[in-house]
C-alpha cells in the first residue's frame, strides 16, 4: 500500500527540507540579514564578519558599482554618484525633498518618485535600494549554499502605502520573493520577547539613521499586539548629524559649498557625534576647499544643537501614549531600538520622558533584523510550532469623500491589520449611472485637509431614483499594510476595485502632522462639517422639490406654486451665504413642511391613475 506525505498548510511537503527564509532590515545608514540557524535568530556576516552593510552605492563609468564598506570609504572622493540615506527619498517628489539643496548628489525631478544622477544615468530610490537588498540576498544564499525562499523585509511603522510599495518594488527587483513586510517596531518587540519571555505593556522607541517610530505594544505568550503607534518618517541620526555640521559652521564662520565639502562636513559630523557617546569633548574636524575647520565640541554643545530634533522624538511619544490611552507610568518598559539610541542626550530625554531607564542590554543595530528572522522562518513553515501572532496596525485613518468635499472614514487609525471594513452608500442624482469614488488618508472631516491616495470609478450602474442604488465599498488592508479598494452595487452586482498605489510625495511633517492637526483643529472641523452636511442636504431637498415640480407642477394652484417657489429661494440664498449650520437646516425644514400638502396630492394622483379602469374585483 502506498503512503501519501501530508503536510501542515504552508510547511515543506518535506519534513527534512528546511525552506531558507531570512529577515532584512532595510535601514538607512546601515542594512543587514538575519536568519534562523538551529534554532535561534542570528545575523549573517559578510566574507571579512561584518554584519554591518553601509546603505551606500558608488555608480562607477563602464557600468560598475561599489555597495557598502567600499562605497562609504569612497564618499568623500565621488560624492555626486555615492548614493546613501537613498531611504529617505522612498516614495517621495522633489518638492518633498526639504533638504535637497544640502544633499551632495543631484536630485532630479520626474514624475511619480525623484530620481538621483549618476554618471549611469538617472537611479530610481528603488534601483538603488534593491543593489543593497540583492547584495544581502548574496550574503544569505551563499552562508546557506542555497537559493533563498523569501525574506520578512522591515519598514518604519509610519511609513505610508507608497514608501511601502516601493520597498516591495525594490525587493521584486532584486529578486526576493517577499513573504511579508512588517513594521520595525514590531520585529524589534518580537525579537526581545522571545528572548525575555516578557508580558506586559511595553514601547518600541526606534530612532534609526533617517526615520523614527515609536509603538505601544501589548506582549502575551505568542501574541504581539500594537495598541497605537507614531513618530516621524523624516528624522533620525542624518538629522543630527546635519544639526552639528550647521552648528559648527556657524561657530567656525566657514561655509561648505561644494558636494565634496558637504560629504567631508557630514562624515566628520557623524564621527564626532558616535565619539560623544563615550567622551564628554570630542575635536571635530574637516577639510573644506576654502579652509579646515577644527573645534572642540562637548556633549552640552550638541545637545544644544539638536535640542529641536530630540524634542519632536518626545512630542511624538507623548502623542503614542494618548493614542493609547495610557500614561508613561504604566508602561513596564522602553525597548530602545536605533543605532541613533546609543546618544546619551536620546537615553536621558527617554529615561525622564517614561520615568525609567530603557532597555539597552539589546544590539539596537540587530534587534530588527533578528525579529523579522524569526517572522520569516515562521512563514517559511520551518518553525513547528507555529504559534507567533503579529497584530500590527495602520497608523492613519482610510475613507472616502461624499457629498460636500466630507470624509466618511471606512478603517479607523490604529485598527488591527489585515481587516476589511465595509460600507454602504447610494447615488446622489435621478438616472445616476457612475459613482466617481476618491479614496483618503487622515484624521480630517474636509478632503481637502487629508491626503489624496487613489480615484476610481463604477459605472453600469441601473438608472434609479436618487438613494435607490445600494453600493458597497470594502476597504482591504493585508498584512504588509498595503490597501486594495473595491465597490460593488448589490442589485445588479456591478464591480470595481483598485490597488492602491498612491502618487508618491508625502511631505517631510505631513504624516507627523496629521494626527496632530486633528486635535487642535478638532471644533473647527465640527463646525465645518455641519455646514457642509447642512448645505449638501439643503441642495438634494431642492433637487427633489424641482424633479417633482416640474412632473406634476399642475396639481398646484397658482398661489401654492408661489409658496412653494418662494421657500425654495429663500433656501438657495441662505444655503449659498450663510454659515449658520443651524440656519441652513431651519430653512431646509421650512421647505419639507411646506411640499407636505404637494406630496400627499401627487401621491392620491398616482394612486388614481394605478387604479384608473380597474374594478374592485379585480384588485
Amino acid at each position: 500500500m502506498a503512503l501519501l506525505q501530508i503536510s501542515e498548510p504552508g510547511q515543506s511537503p518535506d519534513p527534512h527540507q528546511r525552506r531558507i527564509a531570512v529577515g532584512i532590515d532595510l535601514g538607512t545608514t546601515h542594512s543587514l540579514v538575519a536568519a534562523v540557524r538551529h534554532g535561534v535568530a542570528e545575523c549573517l556576516p559578510d566574507a571579512q564578519g561584518r554584519v554591518l552593510l553601509p546603505s551606500v552605492v558608488r555608480y562607477l563609468e563602464g557600468g560598475g558599482r561599489q555597495i557598502g564598506d567600499e562605497a562609504l570609504a569612497s564618499a568623500a572622493l565621488d560624492p555626486e554618484n555615492t548614493l546613501s540615506s537613498i531611504k529617505r527619498l522612498m516614495g517621495r517628489g522633489l518638492s518633498d525633498v526639504a533638504d535637497a539643496d544640502r544633499l551632495p548628489y543631484r536630485l532630479v525631478d520626474q514624475p511619480g518618485m525623484v530620481g538621483v544622477q549618476t554618471v549611469l544615468g538617472v537611479k530610481s530610490p528603488v534601483e538603488v535600494s534593491a543593489e543593497i537588498l540583492a547584495t544581502l540576498r548574496y550574503r544569505a544564499e551563499d552562508t546557506f549554499n542555497d537559493d533563498l525562499y523569501g525574506a520578512v523585509i522591515t519598514v518604519p511603522a509610519y511609513f505610508d502605502d507608497a514608501q511601502r510599495q516601493a520597498t516591495k518594488d525594490a525587493a521584486r527587483l532584486a529578486g526576493i520573493n517577499v513573504l511579508r513586510l512588517i513594521n520595525e517596531p514590531t520585529a524589534a518587540a518580537l525579537a526581545y520577547g522571545l528572548d525575555h519571555e516578557v508580558e506586559g505593556v511595553y514601547a518600541v522607541f526606534d530612532l534609526g539613521g533617517g526615520t523614527f517610530d515609536v509603538s505601544i505594544l501589548r506582549l502575551t505568550k505568542g501574541v504581539f499586539e500594537v495598541i497605537a503607534t507614531g513618530g516621524d518618517s523624516a528624522l533620525g541620526g542624518d538629522d543630527y548629524d546635519r544639526a552639528l555640521a550647521q552648528w559648527v559652521l556657524q561657530r567656525a564662520d566657514a561655509k561648505a559649498e561644494s558636494p565634496t565639502d558637504r560629504a567631508n562636513l557630514l562624515r566628520a559630523a557623524r564621527t564626532t557625534k558616535e565619539a560623544l557617546t563615550a567622551s564628554e569633548t570630542v575635536a571635530f574636524s574637516a577639510d573644506l576647499a576654502g579652509a579646515s575647520v577644527r573645534l572642540d565640541v562637548n556633549r552640552t554643545d550638541f545637545e544644544a544643537a539638536t535640542a529641536a530634533l530630540t524634542e519632536r522624538c518626545i512630542a511624538s511619544a507623548r502623542r503614542v501614549l494618548r493614542d493609547a490611552r495610557l500614561s508613561a507610568g504604566e508602561i513596564q518598559g522602553v525597548v530602545m531600538v536605533g543605532g541613533s539610541t546609543r546618544m546619551p542626550v536620546i537615553r536621558h530625554a527617554v529615561a525622564e520622558f517614561f520615568r525609567r531607564d530603557p532597555l539597552v542590554n539589546l544590539n539596537p543595530d540587530e534587534v530588527v533584523a533578528l525579529g523579522a528572522a524569526v517572522q520569516a522562518n515562521q512563514l517559511a513553515g520551518n518553525d513547528s510550532a507555529g504559534d507567533l501572532l503579529l497584530l500590527d496596525v495602520i497608523p492613519l485613518s482610510l475613507g472616502i469623500e461624499t457629498m460636500g468635499g466630507l470624509v466618511e472614514r471606512i478603517v479607523p487609525r490604529n485598527q488591527t491589520i489585515p481587516v476589511a471594513m465595509a460600507q454602504d452608500f447610494t447615488t446622489y442624482k435621478d438616472g445616476q449611472t457612475a459613482l466617481a469614488l476618491h479614496v483618503v488618508q487622515g484624521e480630517r472631516d474636509l478632503v481637502q485637509d487629508c491626503r489624496s491616495l487613489a480615484r476610481f470609478e463604477l459605472r453600469g450602474i441601473p438608472p434609479m431614483a436618487a438613494g435607490a442604488a445600494r453600493i458597497r465599498v470594502t476597504f482591504t488592508v493585508d498584512a504588509d499594510g498595503l490597501l486594495n479598494v473595491s465597490a460593488r452595487e448589490q442589485t445588479s452586482g456591478v464591480e470595481a476595485q483598485i490597488d492602491v498605489k498612491p502618487s508618491y510625495g508625502l511631505s517631510d511633517d505631513q504624516i507627523a502632522s496629521m494626527l496632530q492637526d486633528s486635535f487642535t483643529t478638532a471644533d473647527a472641523d465640527v463646525k465645518a462639517r455641519a455646514l457642509v452636511e447642512a448645505r449638501v442636504e439643503a441642495d438634494r431637498m431642492l433637487l427633489a422639490t424641482q424633479s417633482a415640480l416640474n412632473a406634476d407642477g399642475d396639481l398646484l394652484a397658482a398661489s401654492q406654486r408661489a409658496e412653494i417657489d418662494a421657500l425654495m429661494l429663500a433656501l438657495r440664498a441662505i444655503a449659498a451665504n450663510s454659515t449658520d449650520a443651524a440656519a441652513i437646516e431651519s430653512a431646509t425644514e421650512a421647505l419639507a413642511h411646506g411640499t407636505e400638502a404637494f406630496a400627499a396630492a401627487r401621491m392620491n394622483a398616482g394612486i388614481q391613475k394605478a387604479l384608473a379602469g380597474k374594478k374592485v374585483e379585480s384588485l
